[in-house]
């Protein structure tokens, strides 16, 4: 299985790669070899995943051989530091350039899952390590649903999940997927924060132009126009006529 992914992976300019058969975070993993000095755009792959995470906490489970779960460390430059609310918005919008190899055309719920026919077939989580007022390190862990193992029991989603496969005729390889996400991310990193990124981000954005509810925490919630996005990958809604930002917090963001 290593020998596989790390065949699959030749030739990309990769920091270093760590293949774990089985872990409980591969972000867990991630941050450990980030603080022992990984270099710039390492890589962690794990076939199994027992305890990951999703935003606020959530768990992520990964069934063997049913997906991928992946986590990239990344260590910002002085420009990127500028922009860092952006790197969800990088993971997701390499796999939607990924997707497209396929055939598949994928949206971005926002902040941080891919959808593909309205359903989630990814979820992105971006953690970062500090040093004083500085980031030092940035995990950009994403978990891609590729066979139908990998989606849980209906009463634990939260949201209507798809996997790869099911949109596809041919053979889905993991890893051929993977390093079709590795390129794009390539691709896409030298643009964070640029123009350009933003209006590729803002046209893959899930739900634009519909009314939609948003729950900031666990009783305010807010209803409006899904408009687009601001320059920071804050959302941005029209809510009786008015624009209103939406920038942090626990979000659910559901079309009505």
């Amino acid at each position: 299985m290593e020998s596989d992914l790390r065949k699959s992976l030749a030739g990309l300019p990769l920091g270093g790669i760590c293949y774990l058969e089985s872990t409980g975070s591969t972000n867990d993993a991630a941050l450990a070899w980030a603080a022992k000095g990984a270099p710039d755009f390492s890589l962690v792959v794990a076939d199994q995943q027992t305890s990951g995470r999703g935003r606020m906490g959530r768990k992520w489970f990964t069934s063997p051989g049913a997906a991928l779960a992946l986590s990239v460390i990344l260590r910002p430059s002085e420009q990127e530091r500028e922009n860092i609310g952006l790197f969800s918005g990088l993971g997701a919008l390499a796999l939607v350039d990924a997707l497209k190899n396929y055939g598949i055309s994928a949206q971005i719920k926002w902040p941080n899952d891919v959808l593909v026919a309205r359903k989630k077939t990814a979820g992105i989580l971006v953690e970062t390590a500090w040093m004083g007022a500085d980031v030092e390190s940035l995990v950009l862990g994403m978990g891609v649903n590729v066979f139908p193992a990998a989606i849980p029991p209906e009463a634990e989603l939260n949201f209507p999940a798809t996997w790869i496969q099911s949109e596809v005729r041919n053979p889905v390889e993991r890893f051929d997927l993977l390093r079709s996400l590795m390129v794009a991310l390539i691709k896409w990193r030298p643009r964070l924060g640029m123009g350009y990124f933003l209006r590729e981000w803002q046209e893959a954005l899930a739900f634009r132009g519909e009314i939609v509810q948003v729950w900031l925490g666990e009783t305010e919630t807010v209803i409006g126009v899904l408009d687009g996005l601001e320059a920071d990958g804050s959302l941005r809604l029209v809510v009786n006529g008015a624009q209103r930002l939406i920038r942090y917090g626990e979000i659910h963001l559901r079309p009505l």
